[in-house]
């Protein structure tokens, strides 16, 4: 691991500032500094501005769209993304360009990079996630969602839950049952399913916070061509396994810098409330800095990976683990550092539920709260926090494996 930058990397940076300087207002504060309807049409306008400069899959092969990057300078592009207070992308990028399009480019056929990708980069389509079921969830190879050949076409029935989105998206990557009589991790397939069909219907789940991110969706004889097989019949667990390792891989090296500006904007609120100096409140402060820290060193190893030509694999439930029982613990300090504020909740809210606020959000009631309330599904989402210690104990550290029920 080098945690250091070269040169050249540094260069680089100056490359990106100079972009930012020539993009943003002269009198930018931030996507945190603005909400509603000027937010949308900015990032919209934004990720315009991205999709031009070939920054919104900055490590796509330039044949595809992309810039064709180093994993160092996507890095660097990120960090100067997140001072500035700018988006990487639009609010589905996550899933269609991060997480589909990486996977598109190892496991999709020529045909399919040649359909799908220039369509995720201009945002033509909009995806979400078919993974978790009633019957699989922690236990994702437990999926019953049953797919049947029917001439040129795949008919779907079944369920999938939990799903992301799902309410603002018109297409669903989706795993499926194509052989029944294969054991569990076999006989499963990777499918592009279009949901603007009379077979899909999608129910909104209430979630603690009041949104409604979450949803069920329901497959009633669904439709899907024959050739919307991604990564080869009865292969689904493999193409799966690699998009969760882009998911939460990738976000290893970046997702530090994002929980960075909020443990400044944290320090930033104790010092204005005459908090900074309380010994217990600079203690839990410190543990949340040094965690951040330990996030950064992390991202750097799996960086040096990348740059080694290392594909993300199950060590990066380590990443994921570490950001995700991190951020319960730093906003449940936000919440002592408010203080009786904390019951009254006002002001701007986060327009994500996922993660952090944007940089440079004001330090209110509506930003923090909805945030800490937040921060408990993230042990969940994106594979819960038992199941990412199962993956490090079995599969990094040679540990027995957990004992399966009878």
């Amino acid at each position: 691991m080098q945690p250091t930058y070269t040169p050249e990397a540094e260069a680089y940076r100056e490359k990106v500032q100079a972009f930012l300087a020539e993009k943003l207002p002269s009198n930018w504060q931030g996507t945190g500094a603005i909400e509603g309807e000027e937010l949308e049409t900015f990032v919209a306008e934004w990720r315009n501005v991205l999709y031009e400069a070939k920054y919104l899959a900055p490590g796509w092969p330039v044949e595809y769209g992309g810039a064709g990057l180093t994993a160092l300078e996507q890095v660097i592009l990120a960090e100067e993304f997140t001072k500035a207070g700018v988006p990487s992308g639009g609010p589905n990028d996550v899933f269609s360009i991060q997480m589909l399009g990486n996977t598109m480019l190892m496991w999709g056929t020529d045909e399919q990079k040649a359909h799908y990708l220039p369509r995720l980069l201009k945002g033509d389509d909009t995806w979400c996630q078919g993974y978790s079921e009633p019957n699989a969830g922690s236990d994702l190879a437990n999926i019953g969602l049953k797919a049947e050949l029917d001439g040129d076409e795949w008919i779907l029935n079944g369920q999938k839950i939990w799903t992301s989105a799902g309410h603002l998206a018109d297409h669903i990557f989706t795993l499926a049952r194509t052989d029944p009589d294969s054991a569990k991790h076999k006989g499963i397939s990777f499918m592009l399913v279009p949901m603007d069909q009379p077979g899909i219907e999608v129910r909104p789940i209430k979630m603690i916070s009041g949104d409604s991110e979450f949803n069920e969706v329901f497959y009633t004889d669904a439709r899907v061509p024959k050739e919307n097989v991604l990564g080869g019949l009865n292969n689904g667990w493999a193409v799966a396994m690699s998009l969760l390792g882009f998911e939460r891989g990738e976000a290893a090296a970046t997702v530090p810098i994002i929980f960075g500006a909020e443990i400044e904007r944290l320090t930033a609120m104790a010092q204005e409330r005459g908090l900074a100096d309380d010994p217990v409140i600079r203690q839990r402060l410190a543990w949340c800095h040094t965690k951040v820290r330990l996030m950064k060193f992390n991202g750097m190893r799996v960086l040096t990976q990348f740059l080694n030509g290392h594909h993300p694999g199950p060590d990066a439930a380590i990443g994921k683990l570490l950001w995700s029982e991190y951020h319960k613990v730093v906003t449940e300090l936000a919440m002592d550092v408010m203080g009786a504020d904390a019951l009254h909740v006002e002001g701007r809210r986060p327009p994500s539920s996922f993660q952090t606020d944007d940089p440079g959000a004001a330090n209110t009631s509506g930003s923090w709260v909805n945030t800490f309330l937040n921060a408990r599904a993230g042990t969940i989402y994106a594979g819960s926090s038992q199941v990412q210690r199962n993956i490090v104990g079995e599969m990094i550290l040679g540990l027995p494996k957990e004992p399966k029920p009878s």
